[in-house]
């Protein structure tokens, strides 16, 4: 906002008279000196002028303070080594003991957080019912003393600092940050609270080698800049979270310093106008604002950059280490012992030890495979074209073969030329000048260090790899491979890393190892053809201790190999191709093989591998370098791959259905979760999925610290600081923007899960991996679920024979295309033990294609003759796609067919004739019932029975008309019945009774 020029000048007469009253009122105090008041200047104007002021220390203590003057420019300030002195606002060079940036300000002691810093702890996602100031109440940034540490939990952590430029400056800074479960972001805010815009490789800090500092620097905008340092942990693994650390923060931009800052203890400043402060050596000590160092007496010691001295202990077994002498000209070697440097402890006390006598000499160990002895004492590298496996001279490699060309060290009685070793502490320099590992015969070991915390570095560098002639036209993506057998003997919480530095751009870990492991072996493949620096580097502990406590605790590497090295050593020679023999060239030169050949046992001749094989990679002599393709795949061009095309056949009980999966074959993404750590920190794990690749390559790719996940540019320089991995399943671990306070999602810890097609099959079983359909509901359908096998050739120390995955696809015609992705419900990480990874693909695309099997015919009635068929869809519909409904279409027919009007004439024919002879058997038998009716009429007459003649009629005897029917016997006919039977004393008698129609019989005794 914009100042008159005279309000100022009002403020100051204001002062004045201020001033003038306050002595009137104050005519007995005594006049003030120099020693009771000091000198500030009031607030820039809107000319950039300011005036300087004399302020008392105590109100009312003295009188006549000097009057107000014009001060400097607000943009003055004075070079390093200077400072303003206000009472003759001249820069004056600072004294001895002390030092100043002139226009800046530095901080490097960090025994306190110093004034103006602060550190806040928040969370960003309490929940509803959380308390988020009782779960990070003891997270914040820890003063070590020469540096900051940051927290270590999922607690969001902030060390803000505000400043006051009058002209464009900047902040510099140095840091760690070697593990990615952390995220670091270094952002500044103006006066408004709002961000300043800043290039994204500015604000996302980039990962650091362990034991390596670097700086960061962003420039700053005049006036006030609030600049935020903020962690926030991801603990989401097993392992522990290596914390941020922070150190030499330097502002520049500052409009003067008025005094000059005090070298810490420990330090000095041997001379006036100094920028800086050193380090007291060894064994020597000073004070605050000291100019010079004073040393320890003989019976103490003290390390660099120490303020005080300690009593020196005495020695023991921890206090020296033993080493192997190089080869002398016999070849023979000894052990000898050394005093751990710098050496502390003192011998000529009660209970000390000395340091054991040397060892006697020995045979020294052979040359490493590839080397040879010509002197006893020194091994060379073979020659070109020549091999050893280190215990004969060099020979040439045999007509039809070539040398094997690597790295390979199994005896250490030196360090191999290419190899160096160092020591590396955070808050000392006190290893700087030891080796980090010690020879040792038949393995290299860590060395003694100075302090248990030091990082025991040994780096190999190999410049490059090529491919030997008879692998030269593979189209694999291995170049070549490191294999190292190591083992950790350890009391305390030790860690050893490996590392990789391609190119010389920047380290990533590969994998670490915590506490005590076995000996083992691990490997890693190479897929670029580059300059690459490999690095392991040994920890006993992390927590900075004064006293040696763990000095026994080892790391052993007892060989390292690596194939296809550029300048490598041949230990040995492999077949190689030959030309033909019709060729003009000599038979016995090596030839590389084209794309997609193997080398002929017999003739060794190149020969195209048979269809649907591919070259595993590490030979090609023998038709058995050529490996079948899994089932449902078939091989590429060159025959370096095996993939599939997103289609898919199955036969089975004679019915064969064929699947069309293209509408799959698009990257997929899957987010599963929320999941939570154990303060509650949200977090998601997004998958990446690519069914089919692109002809074998991996199409999936996953980001680590991508501020938009939706971004996929990543050229420029913003690629710098991206980590990505390409494979046809990724894992990356997502904080959601909401979740953490970011401004927007982020993404950590990406890896490969499948990075090699096995095959597609409808067995749960293939190359030893398993889909278990029983983590899965159970499929209802008769289309068989298909099985995606996937594996990563990358092992871990949790996955031995590397990470696997299965993608089962299954029918669902009420799904679209795409269908939906689904984890097990039993383990929602998409994994159950954490090495194979399981997941779910329903869609209709799932379902085979369509074929005539699939419909039915349906004919309607016909009318006029003309019947109209009609063409339905089985029920209910498991096909898509494939073959389309016929369309409804219309046939000739009759009104009555010639089948039915014959079976209508004979049903009628057959209906007259049934009908003709009911009615004659229906005649002859009324004419019997007449009859025999007649008969039973006369002997009723008679109370007797007359013997029958004959109840037919006699010829020539016409039927008579008169008919009497029988009736049922009515009630009192069967009273009359029961009466005639008493009335005849008892006697036994018998009425029968017919009925000419109903042919009823009734039976009375």
């Amino acid at each position: 906002m914009w100042k008159s020029p005279f309000g100022f000048f009002s403020a100051f007469c204001f002062l004045f008279i201020l001033n003038a009253q306050s002595a009137s009122a104050n005519r007995d105090l005594r006049s003030c000196n120099e020693t009771d008041y000091y000198y500030e200047y009031t607030e820039c104007d809107s000319t950039g002028s300011r005036w300087r002021v004399a302020v008392p220390h105590s109100q009312g203590s003295c009188s006549d303070l000097p009057p107000p003057v014009r001060g400097t420019d607000c943009s003055f300030s004075c070079v390093a080594g200077e400072f303003l002195e206000m009472s003759t606002q001249q820069c004056t060079p600072c004294a001895s003991g002390s030092y100043s940036l002139g226009s800046g300000v530095r901080f490097d002691q960090w025994d306190t957080i110093p004034t103006g810093f602060t550190s806040m702890a928040t969370y960003m996602d309490p929940g509803p019912s959380r308390d988020d100031t009782q779960a990070c109440n003891s997270s914040s940034w820890t003063p070590q003393g020469t540096y900051l540490e940051s927290s270590r939990d999922e607690c969001t952590v902030s060390l803000v600092y505000a400043v006051h430029l009058e002209k464009q400056g900047s902040v510099s800074f140095s840091y760690q940050y070697p593990d990615n479960n952390i995220f670091f972001e270094f952002y500044v805010q103006n006066e408004q609270c709002q961000e300043m815009a800043q290039a994204d490789d500015q604000k996302w800090i980039k990962l650091t080698t362990n034991g390596e500092w670097v700086t960061h620097m962003v420039n700053l905008k005049s006036g006030t800049n609030i600049l935020y340092w903020r962690t926030t942990g991801i603990p989401v693994g097993g392992k522990m979270i290596k914390p941020v650390l922070l150190k030499n923060i330097q502002i520049e931009g500052v409009a003067y310093t008025s005094e000059c800052f005090p070298c810490r203890p420990g330090w000095f400043s041997p001379s006036a106008g100094s920028s800086s402060c050193q380090s007291c050596p060894r064994n020597t000590t000073s004070t605050k604002g000291a100019s010079s160092c004073s040393p320890c007496p003989d019976t103490q010691y003290s390390q660099g950059g120490s303020a005080e001295c300690k009593e020196r202990p005495p020695c023991s077994e921890k206090d020296y280490f033993q080493i192997h002498t190089a080869c002398d000209n016999e070849g023979k070697t000894r052990v000898l012992y050394r005093w751990v440097e710098p050496k502390i402890c003192v011998e000529n006390v009660t209970g000390a030890v000395t340091l054991p006598p040397t060892g006697e000499r020995e045979p020294c160990p052979p040359c490493n495979p590839g080397y040879h002895n010509s002197n006893n004492s020194i091994c060379f590298p073979c020659p070109p074209g020549t091999h050893s496996d280190g215990t004969t001279d060099c020979k040439e490699c045999p007509a039809g073969t070539e040398p094997v060309l690597g790295y390979e060290y199994k005896w250490w009685n030196v360090l191999p030329s290419n190899m160096k070793t160092s020591c590396f502490n955070l808050g000392n320099s006190n290893c700087d000048d030891m080796n980090g590992w010690e020879v040792a015969g038949d393995h290299i070991r860590s060395g003694a260090g100075g302090s248990d915390n030091d990082y025991l570095i040994l780096n190999l560098h190999v410049p490059g790899f090529k491919l030997p002639t008879s692998l030269a036209g593979m189209t694999g993506g291995e170049f070549g491979r490191i294999t190292f057998v190591f083992e950790t003997i350890c009391s305390a919480d030790c860690e050893l890393y490996f590392m990789m530095d391609v190119n010389r751009k920047s380290t990533t870990v590969v994998e670490s190892w915590e506490g005590t492991k076995e000996k083992q072996s691990y490997t890693h493949s190479m897929t670029k053809n580059a300059s690459v620096s490999y690095t392991w580097a040994f920890q006993r502990t992390n927590q900075a201790m004064d006293v040696r406590r763990y000095v026994s605790d080892v790391v052993k590497l007892y060989s390292v190999s690596v194939t296809n090295v550029q300048d490598g050593a041949a230990s040995g020679c492999r077949a190689c191709a030959l030309l033909s023999q019709n060729s003009q060239r000599s038979g016995s030169s090596c030839i590389p093989c084209p794309a997609g050949y193997y080398i002929d046992t017999g003739t060794n001749h190149c020969k195209e591998c048979p269809p649907n094989t591919y070259l595993a990679g590490h030979h090609t002599y023998g038709r058995d370098a050529c490996v079948p393709c899994g089932p449902g795949s078939s091989s590429n061009k060159d025959h370096s791959r095996c993939y599939s095309d997103c289609s898919f056949f199955h036969t089975e009980n004679n019915h064969t259905w064929i699947f069309d999966l293209s509408s799959l074959s698009a990257v997929a993404s899957l987010t599963n979760g929320p999941s939570f750590t154990s303060k509650g920190t949200k977090y998601l794990h997004n998958f990446n999925i690519s069914l089919c690749g692109h002809e074998g390559k991996q199409a999936a790719v996953c980001t680590d610290n991508v501020t938009d996940l939706s971004t996929k540019d990543m050229q420029g320089d913003s690629a710098q600081f991206v980590n990505s991995v390409e494979s046809f399943i990724c894992q990356s671990t997502i904080i959601p923007a909401d979740g953490r306070g970011f401004r927007a999602a982020l993404a950590s810890q990406s890896i490969s899960l499948a990075d090699t097609f096995l095959g597609a099959t409808v067995d749960s079983v293939l190359d030893g991996v398993n889909a278990k359909p029983e983590l899965f509901p159970e499929n209802t359908k008769e289309v068989p679920d298909i099985n995606f096998f996937y594996k990563s050739t990358q092992t871990t120390a949790s996955c031995e024979r590397g990470r696997s995955a299965v993608i089962t696809v299954r029918c669902n015609p009420e799904l679209t295309e795409r269908g939906k992705l689904l984890v097990p419900s039993s383990c929602p990480a998409g994994t159950c033990d954490g090495c194979t990874f399981h997941f779910l693909w329903e869609s209709e695309s799932g379902c085979p294609r369509c074929t005539g099997d699939d419909h039915h015919q349906i004919e309607g009635a016909c009318k006029g003759g003309t019947q109209e068929i009609l063409y339905m869809w089985n029920e209910p519909k498991l096909c898509t796609k494939g073959v389309s409904l016929p369309v409804r279409s219309s046939a000739p027919c009759e009104a009555i067919a010639l089948w039915l009007k014959v079976g209508g004439g004979g049903g009628a024919f057959m209906a007259v004739l049934l009908i003709s002879l009911t009615c004659y058997f229906w005649k002859k038998n009324k004419r019997l019932q007449y009859k025999y009716s007649r008969l039973v009429m006369s002997a009723n007459k008679e109370c007797e029975l007359p013997a029958a003649d004959s109840c037919a009629l006699t010829e020539g005897e016409e039927p008579e008309d008169d008919v009497v029917y029988s009736q049922k016997p009515s009630l009192l006919g069967k009273l009359r019945a029961i009466a005639n039977k008493q009335g005849n004393n008892g006697e036994s008698s018998e009425s029968v009774q017919l009925n000419s129609s109903q042919s009823e019989r009734w039976v009375w005794g």
